[in-house]
């Protein structure tokens, strides 16, 4: 196999695992120029890949070790090679065209240790660090590929991934309460007199209700905070962060009075397309 058939293998595969496994992501890369989508999905493909660690592993270390394979990988250690993997290959490839840097790369992967321990998540700013360093540096990142780094793009990344982040918290509540692990902060659960079994036992109550519609007003603050700052940044950053549309949507429906957080909830991709296609045409995300 010649080399750009090879790349091209390696760029399909990043492309299908990020159709299969974050949709949202790889539909909204079909309206940004197509010169940024490879390195945008080799960014988002190596993110679904550390995500899904916990879901591949029973047990923490082999989680563990798939997680420092990455890491070495990202330091240039010679047991973290691309050989065979090319996901691999293709961020580096997005790291060395678009300067990417690699320490916050390497933040997401230390990050995403907590998701192969049962610990809960004790409070609103440890969740806050936990999704700036994963849900934000994504948005970052797709800046940076796009040719755009300041400190304006870096305030707007920061509010839309922990709308997002928050959002996903909410949204994984069936799937995560299953395997007795918990995003949503102790700190917010007490202030509402919530035990953990509560939770755990997977039934709406009115106080267990009140403690998640704060996480999703909290949710909702930086949503909107971060669509105010779409308009400080160039035309060209802001169809990067048509995922928000998406948000937004999600938010709106767990705002109903008949919404159950614990009743999973599957996505339309075809809603999902119409909702980013119909932002896209929007001032509020358009080039």
């Amino acid at each position: 196999m010649s080399e750009a058939a090879a790349d091209k293998d390696a760029a399909g595969f990043c492309a299908e695992l990020v159709r299969s496994h974050d949709f949202t992501r790889y539909a909204a890369t079909l309206f940004v120029p197509s010169v940024q989508r490879r390195a945008l999905l080799a960014v988002y493909a190596f993110n679904v890949e550390i995500s899904r660690v916990r879901l591949q592993v029973s047990q923490a270390l082999p989680g563990e070790m798939r997680l420092q394979w990455w890491t070495d990988m990202l330091a240039g250690a010679g047991h973290g090679g691309v050989e065979g993997n090319p996901v691999a290959a293709e961020l580096l490839l997005a790291i060395r065209n678009a300067r990417l840097p690699v320490d916050r790369l390497s933040r997401l992967i230390e990050e995403h240790e907590f998701d192969l321990y049962n610990d809960p998540m004790p409070t609103m700013a440890a969740l806050e660090g936990y999704v700036g360093d994963t849900a934000s540096v994504l948005f970052s990142l797709a800046a940076r590929i796009a040719g755009w780094h300041s400190d304006a793009i870096e305030h707007l990344a920061r509010h839309a991934g922990l709308a997002q982040g928050f959002a996903q918290v909410l949204a994984s509540l069936p799937l995560d309460t299953s395997r007795r692990q918990l995003f949503v902060p102790q700190q917010v659960l007490q202030a509402h007199g919530i035990g953990m079994e509560e939770v755990f036992a997977g039934k709406q109550t009115p106080k267990l209700r009140a403690a998640l519609d704060q996480l999703a007003s909290e949710a909702r603050e930086h949503l909107k905070t971060a669509l105010a700052l779409l308009s400080s940044v160039p035309p060209d950053v802001r169809p990067l962060f048509l995922p928000l549309a998406v948000v937004r949507r999600d938010l709106d429906r767990m705002s109903q009075t008949d919404y159950d957080f614990f009743a999973p909830q599957p996505a339309s991709r075809l809603r999902t397309l119409w909702t980013l296609w119909r932002a896209s045409r929007s001032r509020q995300f358009r080039l």
